[in-house]
């Protein structure tokens, strides 16, 4: 009856009351990599939201955009929706048009729209579980490919990339052994990495251009 799962949040959605005049607002909406990361420890007095569900397909948040994100009247979203749609082998052009209908609906109700790359994987520690080999539901190629098209799409619709693949891979384009215990999902040392990323395109999105940027138009003049 529920195959979005909007049930998930109601209540707490019920309780969040609307933002507050000079706290922009940014729900993270996401499966389990955003609902296990806990927003109110790595970004205190910010009003971040979580609206991650674990197991998530990007058509599955796009169920419940309107109710996690929209009526939720945040500034910006940030949305991290293509890890589970590449190891359920989810066409990419379904997956790339549910994103698009994300970006449609943001835009029409004036909501910034950031995307987060899908960091990298890794089979590093599959001798201590064998569901723990990564890279053959989410292959590498398949991450690469996804991250390139957001990418794209970002640049020609003015969505802002939020790019975690640098700071959470190793020089072989894997996730590094010691920011996750699984090869997919970061631990506290991998979030650690991907908080100043996500806060500084956040404020890029709805803050003042910066002081060099205005400077070099001055002189241009």
């Amino acid at each position: 009856p529920d195959p979005d799962a909007l049930a998930h949040y109601s209540e707490a959605n019920a309780r969040l009351g609307p933002p507050l005049e000079g706290r922009p607002r940014v729900v993270f909406l996401g499966a389990s990599i955003v609902e296990g990361w806990r927003l109110n420890e790595y970004f205190p007095d910010r009003d971040f939201v979580n609206r991650g569900i674990s197991g998530q397909t990007s058509g599955e948040m796009l169920g419940r955009f309107k109710a996690d994100v929209i009526n939720l009247k945040p500034a910006a979203v940030l949305v991290f929706a293509t890890s589970n749609d590449i190891a359920r082998g989810i066409p990419p052009a379904a997956t790339e048009g549910n994103l698009a209908t994300m970006a449609d609906l943001a835009e029409f109700h004036k909501i910034k729209l950031l995307f987060a790359s899908m960091p990298p994987v890794s089979d590093y520690h599959r001798d201590q579980d064998p569901a723990f080999e990564q890279t053959r539901e989410r292959p590498p190629e398949r991450i690469r490919a996804i991250n390139d098209w957001l990418q794209r799409f970002c640049r020609e619709r003015g969505c802002l990339y939020v790019d975690y693949y640098p700071v959470l891979s190793d020089a072989k384009g894997y996730f590094k052994a010691e920011l996750g215990d699984d090869g997919l999902h970061p631990n506290s040392s991998g979030y650690r990495q991907m908080a100043p990323v996500a806060l500084k395109a956040i404020d890029q999105a709805h803050g003042p251009p910066p002081k060099t940027k205005r400077r070099v138009a001055l002189f241009g003049r």
